[in-house]
């Protein structure tokens, strides 16, 4: 793939849909005109294509050799790669911080795997963005599926 078609296809992207690593976890996977897609079940026989995401969570383990990040949320663990090429991303490679990341899905099982694109550092006011987490993920999902 050219870079050209490559560029193509991330502008068709939709944006990112905010997810628990829970929900990754059972998403099924399909092919898609626009690259790997999967499918999760937000509730009651809805279904939400997803292939770019937004989760937050508490870092539990930073791997720098490996560019990768452990994370979990209320629902479990997932892994993010391509940390230390995000820029303004170093606040965000420490244990216990509480992060937003931004990432396109790697994989679903046994643990989510995405590659992050964006982070930002919530750790100020963790506590506020914790309580809302879900309840903005589960209201977003009502407006999409």
């Amino acid at each position: 793939m050219n870079n050209t078609s490559k560029t193509t296809v991330d502008r068709k992207r939709p944006p990112p849909v905010k997810v628990l690593s829970g929900q990754l976890r059972t998403a099924v996977g399909r092919a898609a005109d626009s690259g790997e897609e999967y499918v999760i079940r937000p509730g009651r026989g809805r279904s939400l294509p997803v292939s770019l995401v937004w989760m937050q969570g508490t870092v539990l383990e930073v791997q720098l050799e490996r560019n990768t990040l452990l994370l979990m949320d209320e629902t479990g663990t997932f892994a993010v790669q391509g940390v230390n090429n995000i820029p303004k991303g170093k606040p965000c490679l420490s244990q216990g911080k509480y992060v937003m990341v931004m990432g396109v899905i790697q994989a679903v099982s046994p643990e989510p795997v995405i590659r992050a694109v964006k982070m930002a550092d919530l750790s100020e006011l963790a506590a506020l963005h914790r309580r809302m987490w879900k309840l903005e993920v589960e209201d977003l999902q009502q407006v999409l599926a």
